[in-house]
């Protein structure tokens, strides 16, 4: 057997798995990574997995398999770095256990990664962020939920995945109304909600404690356990906001990722007034 084989199940098992408490999310994608680098190794050196050594992924390799994601598959410079990052995890692992091949290691570690531009993260003027929630017809139930959402994401500044995760038993309506939510990172918080947002949230679904594990913004009334998808969550701020948004004129102000980029404060401020108002009362 080869020594790269037994590294590479180690490196998920043990390092990941056992050592790190890795979340699923990163194991899947250093899991995609290494089976894209496999595939393509397999068809520059004509080696199965179970074959291949150490010595045989060198750092000529690794540059070529760089250019092939960016040449052929087309991805940037951010995806190319995020994929170089889990190559280098991988050979710190095994420069641990495979002393022998020090050199191949190290030339593979000394890979830098790649610059790129940065999007500055702008925020919604406040009166941009009033016609964005001006849009739904709060007539329906349906507008009702879709009102009641982009609040909450303009006060919380919440992401899209921690939105459409959020359950009923997450939201505390009650004295000291807040919301609870899992992270990136699984790093726990809680943000406090004004009286207004509790209002609206109390009124989108008046069975929520019957349904302490459904969704808090069901896709139908009294559905409450069919969660939101990412996907249906961006679509209704990108459809609200098209036809008034950006009320400057500009195009840089609504993406398709909106929060945190829809609160019309820096985050620092908008937590310290979200605190005051936590301790003074609404």
């Amino acid at each position: 057997m080869s020594a790269l084989a037994p590294t590479m199940e180690a490196f998920f098992t043990e390092r990941l798995m056992t050592q790190r408490q890795a979340s699923p999310r990163t194991i899947a994608a250093y899991r995609d990574t290494l089976r894209m680098l496999l595939t393509f190794t397999y068809a520059r050196t004509g080696k199965a997995p179970s074959q291949l050594d150490v010595a045989d992924v060198d750092a000529k390799l690794i540059g070529a398999f760089l250019t092939h994601l960016e040449a052929d598959r087309h991805n940037s410079a951010r995806t190319r770095n995020t994929r170089l990052a889990a190559i280098h995890s991988l050979f710190r692992y095994a420069a641990l256990h495979h002393p022998e091949h020090a050199q191949v290691i190290q030339r593979v570690l000394a890979i830098p990664s790649k610059r790129h531009d940065r999007t500055d993260v702008s925020f919604l003027k406040p009166e941009e962020v009033d016609a964005l929630l001006a849009m739904p017809d709060r007539a329906t139930w349906i507008g009702r939920r879709d009102h009641a959402l982009l609040v909450l994401m303009v006060q919380t500044g919440l992401r899209v995945s921690e939105l459409t995760g959020l359950t009923c038993a997450d939201l505390v309506l009650a004295t000291g109304a807040h919301v609870r939510c899992t992270g990136k990172g699984r790093k726990e918080r809680a943000t406090p909600l004004t009286a207004h947002t509790v209002a609206l949230l109390a009124g989108v679904d008046e069975r929520a404690q019957r349904f302490p594990s459904g969704s808090a913004l069901p896709d139908v009334p009294w559905r409450p356990a069919q969660h939101r998808r990412r996907a249906v969550a961006r679509h209704q701020v990108c459809s609200h906001g098209s036809e008034r948004l950006p009320v400057d004129g500009s195009e840089d102000h609504l993406t398709s990722y909106p929060s945190p980029h829809l609160c019309h404060e820096p985050p620092p401020q908008r937590r310290r007034r979200c605190r005051d108002r936590f301790v003074a009362g609404p």
